[in-house]
């Protein structure tokens, strides 16, 4: 059927209930293949697949972007490469099952990425079985709410919650149909164009991945050109800096999320590094004493990215958390309506459940409620999560898990995945949680843990109702049965729960330096220190031993204790490896969050991972329960916040970019810029013109160019894994050694008095590159007359 048809169907039926006037592109009474293992085991692969893109993705920018359509795009040309060997094609209910498996990943890496390095930062070992249960126990509370909501919030809601990148994806299913398909659903004449829409779409994404994959993997390991080109300014402007990441992924990022929060975006790294870092420095240039709170250098002694993480994080995080809680209490009228259908939802289900047809048969709510109480068991009685017994957390939980799942899922109807604010809402369940165990005097170290155990649940089940909605969503479009993608989902959230988790922990161990403790760093233990001493965070009741790994595995094989200082008393705070003796030998500095990015006496680099988001709640967890925060610089960001909010700006992405280098939103400005020029061009096409602006934006967002962004961004962040596991391996580091040093004394691109301008010009080559394929110069899918 028609857009313009159901259009008038539904003026014309304007007092029937949405479900009685909606007709899905496969009809409830006609059964095809779906939730088949082929298709399931595909869709949980590229969960993996993409969920650890995204892990890099967030442990980079802090942010994501939605896996649907990439994941919808490669199940289309995966099946018809299938078919063409002999085997059979997949019906569009079986590219949907794939596509709700594989989004899980995504939701689960951006919950994961958010929370868990905050435990680093904290001063607690990242404990596989922890961030595991977070993981798992997360990502299937946030499914489970939100099937209870369905009825509520896609069906009731039809045609009032626009579900953009879920409605996207339906469009790309549809274009991709299979023949079995279409046979029941789509007329002769438009068969042709949609098989070459979806050809042409698989050869955009995967020559994107090839693209992206390459130039960043040879990048980092042939270090073939510059990965930071920058300009740094001299007197009268002392401290200001520009600077751009050549990472194909970024480039990718701006492109999808578009060009005015990529703008936004960009405008908040030119705050930090062209106003506030060169204002730092010209005032505090005469300053004979370290000006708090940085406790060693002088102002007039730091470089740019000293001054950046001593100071501006603080103001940064002050403006994400007062953006994050800006976005929530904005949304409180969604809040309470979504409140108000999830529990009459609640009381319809039952009743409507048995007569329901095909497309409105959800899992049994027993199922739901069973799977919910034993999850919150299971989180009361897991010691990893510091919550044993402990009421009070699950029903924090609880609470803030249902109101978040609803919040979220409401929210991604109304503004789509990539502009919901989940780190908003996990700030606001750390203030909250803080506050509460402030006032029954729960602030030991330990509690920290448990804080921060209820934050990353709440915050990756909030991220995986707004992933669930979203592809419930595109199965109500196309047809699905509800109850078998809940089956995908789950099956594909626990896949990935489980496999990120060991990913997170090589990535950070990949960027691990062991830096020698010498006397010129002043560091001593107290005098008859213990290691069970009640200053000191411990790995557990016993400190435990640890070798050194990665790359310097083999300068010294003995085994250290691992002691966690917290304060800076007697030395530097951090994670340090004890001799018997109790002598600090090594500074343990991780690769998230981490300061030192080259292994000792080596120009071997090594990756560091910012993890903004996650610095964030460790700041607001140790400021509340410890009160050690620098808050005359985090109420400098709270009121940057406020401002940008009385001038009509969104705060939240413009606080994300003063957080974030410049060279970071650099590139995805860059990207933003790329796709205003593209959508411009395609608003003039002729077949555009006289499309609704949702309309448009659902064209758009399945464009050739989209998908060309997309497989950069996978394609780039999966190279950035592979290399940070081959940073583990000590003969694969020393051939990395070789190369840079090489690189550094030969290449022109990567060093010397012009590499700076001559690294720019392979980011341009990938920006043109870009610009032509979603202009449709490049890999145009063919046009025929019936289309």
């Amino acid at each position: 059927m028609s857009t313009k048809s159901l259009d008038r169907n539904e003026a014309a039926a304007s007092a029937q209930p949405a479900e009685a006037i909606f007709r899905p592109f496969i009809p409830a009474g006609v059964r095809l293949r779906e939730l088949s293992p082929l298709a399931l085991v595909i869709g949980t692969l590229l969960g993996i697949v993409f969920g650890a893109s995204s892990l890099y993705l967030v442990l980079k920018v802090g942010l994501t972007v939605s896996a649907s359509i990439p994941v919808a795009v490669i199940s289309i040309t995966v099946f018809r490469v299938l078919s063409k060997l002999g085997l059979r094609d997949a019906t569009i209910l079986e590219n949907n099952i794939v596509q709700t498996a594989g989004s899980a990943g995504e939701s689960i890496a951006f919950g994961i990425g958010v929370t868990m390095p905050a435990i680093l930062i904290l001063g607690f070992d990242l404990e596989l079985t922890r961030v595991m249960l977070v993981a798992v126990l997360g990502g299937l509370l946030g499914i489970l709410m939100m099937i209870p909501l369905r009825r509520a919030l896609i069906v009731a809601q039809h045609g009032s919650l626009k579900y953009p990148e879920g409605t996207a994806c339906a469009e790309v299913l549809k274009a991709g149909a299979s023949a079995e398909s279409r046979g029941v659903a789509l007329e002769a004449a438009q068969e042709a164009h949609a098989v070459d829409h979806a050809t042409a779409g698989g050869k955009t994404i995967m020559a994107g991945f090839g693209i992206g994959f390459l130039y960043y993997g040879i990048q980092e390991i042939l270090k073939t050109w510059k990965e930071y080109p920058s300009k740094i300014f001299g007197q009268p402007f002392e401290g200001g800096s520009v600077s751009i990441e050549n990472n194909p992924a970024l480039l990718g990022v701006g492109y999808i999320i578009g060009p005015r929060i990529a703008s936004i975006m960009a405008a908040g790294g030119v705050l930090s590094y062209l106003v506030l870092i060169p204002a730092i420095k010209f005032f505090g240039a005469g300053w004979t004493v370290p000006l708090a709170p940085e406790t060693a250098r002088l102002i007039r002694d730091m470089d740019v990215s000293q001054v950046q993480k001593a100071y501006i994080l603080y103001i940064g995080a002050g403006a994400v958390a007062a953006g994050g809680i800006i976005s929530l209490v904005r949304s409180l009228p969604l809040i309470w309506g979504g409140l108000k259908g999830g529990l009459a939802d609640f009381r319809l289900t039952r009743a409507s459940a048995a007569s329901a047809p095909r497309t409105d048969q959800d899992l049994s709510m027993k199922f739901v409620l069973g799977g919910i109480i034993l999850l919150l068991l299971a989180i009361m009685l897991a010691p990893q999560l510091n919550l044993r017994w402990n009421l009070l957390g699950a029903l924090l939980i609880v609470a803030f898990g249902f109101l978040f799942v609803t919040v979220s899922s409401r929210l991604t109807g109304e503004i789509g995945s990539s502009s919901n604010p989940i780190s908003g809402m996990t700030v606001a369940t750390l203030l909250l949680t803080c506050l509460v165990f402030l006032i029954i005097g729960w602030t030991a170290p330990a509690y920290f843990v448990t804080a921060l155990s209820i934050g990353g649940i709440v915050c990756i089940a909030a991220s995986n109702g707004g992933t669930t909605s979203q592809d419930l969503k595109t199965g109500f479009l196309v047809g699905s049965t509800p109850k078998y993608q809940q089956i995908a989902i789950l099956i594909g959230a626990l896949t990935s729960a489980v496999a990120l988790g060991p990913i997170l922990l090589a990535m950070n161990q990949s960027g691990m330096v062991y830096v020698p403790v010498t006397e010129t760093k002043d560091f001593s233990f107290p005098p008859g220190f213990h290691f069970t001493q009640d200053q000191y965070v411990l790995s557990g009741s016993v400190p435990k031993r640890e070798r050194l790994m990665g790359g310097q595995a083999g300068s010294d094989t003995n085994s250290y204790y691992v002691v966690h200082k917290t304060t800076t008393e007697y030395g530097p705070e951090g994670r340090y490896l004890v001799n018997d003796q109790g002598i600090p030998v090594y500074l343990a500095d991780p690769g998230i969050n981490g300061i030192y990015d080259k292994l000792p006496n080596s120009s071997q680099t090594v990756p560091k991972f910012t993890a903004p988001k996650a610095t964030l709640m460790s700041y607001i967890i140790k400021g509340i329960l410890s009160r050690q925060l620098p808050w005359g610089l985090v109420l400098l960001g709270v009121m940057i916040a406020v401002t940008l909010e009385l001038s009509g700006i969104p705060s939240l992405a413009f606080a994300v970019g003063v957080y974030l280098p410049l060279s970071t939103s650099a590139p995805i400005f860059v990207g933003g810029a790329v796709r205003a020029l593209v959508d411009k061009y395609l608003y003039r096409k002729p077949e555009n013109q006289g499309l609704s602006q949702e309309r448009m934006a659902a064209e758009t967002d399945k464009s050739l160019g989209v998908l060309l962004a997309s497989g950069y961004i996978a394609g780039a962040t999966l190279a950035g894994v592979v290399y940070a596991f081959l940073n583990l391996r000590e003969g694969v580091v020393n051939r990395l050694v070789g190369f840079e040093e090489w690189a550094t004394q030969h290449n022109p691109f990567f060093a010397g008095p012009h590499s700076d301008l001559l690294g720019l010009i392979p980011f341009f080559l990938l920006t043109v590159l870009l610009y032509l394929v979603g202009r449709e110069v490049l890999l145009k899918p063919k046009a025929h007359p019936s289309s």
